[in-house]
């Protein structure tokens, strides 16, 4: 059976490199809330008026 080897290379990560992918992600993030605020609203509601 022939061997496998396997090379990782590793970098140096700095916060610079990694800043715009994390503003990216909270942006996102905080978009999201008023959507998840409203279907649970919505939700709510539809229970409320079906079983209310």
């Amino acid at each position: 059976m022939a061997q496998q080897t396997t090379e990782i290379e590793l970098i140096p990560v700095t916060a610079q490199d990694i800043m715009g992918e994390r503003k990216a992600m909270y942006g996102a993030f905080v978009a999201s809330i008023p959507w998840a605020i409203g279907a649970t609203v919505a939700v709510l509601v539809g229970i409320y008026l079906f079983w209310g």
